[in-house]
């Protein structure tokens, strides 16, 4: 599980990281809410943990802004010295999934962040994905290009999903290879040569080209009315 600590007390971070990391957690963290909000957004996190008051930018704009910009679905769990219902109401009101109260136990909190997860991916196998003329049911293991079947290997389908989750944003290259693989990517040219076969199969037999490449940045898909390789 990728999570994202949003916390500006390092004492809390550092005791995050001891009990996490060894569960089997890649995290990556930022004591303030500007730079979390970036890290979030450019990022693959299956969940994030937000402090709600943070320098600057507190967790509350915070998430607001993932939600309503970017229109970001990652599981939100608050995290806030505040106990009233007042303030639990307005986590939940601008979009967050769960809320915990500090001091808290480490153990509830990973119960927590592994159920949120667990929502949110059974709510993603689910969901037909769709854009443009392309079609994915992940539940199925199938994808469809105006009405023709794709047949794709196991890897171009995962970045096929990937990349419909997130379109029309585009989605780095880092984030591509860690949804992928994991914190143990191949060699650089995995990617590459995957990518090849889905464009291949995406693209090739159809006269607007979807699936593109934004040098040194990653990939995306775009619309009928912005094509683009």
């Amino acid at each position: 599980m990728h999570a994202l600590i949003v916390e500006d007390n390092l004492d809390i971070t550092a005791n995050l990281y001891a009990f996490l990391e060894p569960l089997g957690y890649a995290l990556d963290c930022a004591a303030n809410g500007s730079v979390g909000l970036e890290r979030a957004v450019e990022g693959a996190f299956d969940v994030i943990v937000l402090d709600v008051m943070l320098p600057g930018m507190d967790g509350l704009a915070v998430c607001r802004a993932l939600r309503e910009r970017y229109a970001d679905p990652t599981p939100i769990l608050m995290l806030t010295a505040r106990d009233t219902v007042a303030d639990r109401v307005a986590g939940l009101d601008c979009g967050a999934d769960d809320y915990l109260v500090k001091p808290f136990s480490l153990k509830e909190l990973d119960a927590r962040l592994r159920a949120l997860v667990r929502r949110a991916k059974g709510r993603q196998t689910r969901a037909v994905l769709r854009w443009e003329d392309v079609e994915l049911d992940p539940a199925a293991h199938t994808a469809a290009r105006a009405g023709v079947p794709l047949r794709l290997g196991p890897t171009a389908f995962a970045i096929l999903e990937t990349l419909l989750r997130a379109a029309p944003d585009v989605v780095p290259r880092a984030g591509l290879e860690r949804e992928l693989w994991g914190d143990a990517p191949p060699d650089s040219d995995a990617l590459r040569t995957h990518i090849h076969e889905l464009r291949q199969k995406l693209d090739k037999p159809f006269a607007v080209p979807l699936l593109k490449t934004v040098p040194h940045v990653g990939y995306g898909l775009v619309s009928h009315a912005r094509r683009s390789c």
